[in-house]
């Protein structure tokens, strides 16, 4: 199954690719890098995107875009996520070995659809968060700023 989700997931790694690569010179367009890696962060993966509310940090691995991202708060490890193009599931799909980071156990999975794509994967797809800690956690991650500051 895994071999199979990602030669489908391999059709759009070169759409991904050209979404978060630098114009210019060809390299990842990435925010500032944390002084410390959080604990157990596979080598190769980098800081992607800053802190999303309700979400996270989001880490990629550059060289390899058919790899899961993983998610951070607070430099820990907290998600393991595939983005699945809806082209891919209007086909039909199967995915059974989304599986946490070693010395994590997934608390939840959310599924949400992206109908008009997003940074880092501009068309439709499916992002799917397997969460390590709990949907109330989740929830205070990254509050937003209240308008009176």
């Amino acid at each position: 199954m895994l071999a199979r989700m990602l030669a489908l997931v391999a059709a759009w790694s070169a759409a991904t690719a050209l979404a978060i690569a630098a114009p210019a010179a060809g390299t990842m367009a990435l925010p500032p890098q944390p002084a410390v890696r959080p604990a157990g962060m596979p080598a190769g993966y980098v800081l992607v995107s800053p802190c999303v509310p309700q979400m996270g940090e989001h880490w990629a691995n550059p060289r390899d875009l058919k790899l899961p991202i993983y998610g951070t708060y607070r430099g820990r490890v907290i998600f393991s996520e595939i983005m699945i193009p809806k082209t891919v599931l209007d086909r039909g799909f199967d995915y059974s070995d989304l599986k946490a980071l070693p010395g994590h156990t997934i608390d939840h999975v959310d599924i949400g659809y992206e109908p008009h794509g997003h940074a880092g994967m501009p068309i439709p797809h499916y992002d799917i968060h397997a969460y390590y800690i709990s949907a109330a956690q989740v929830a205070r991650i990254c509050p937003a700023r209240s308008a009176a500051r």
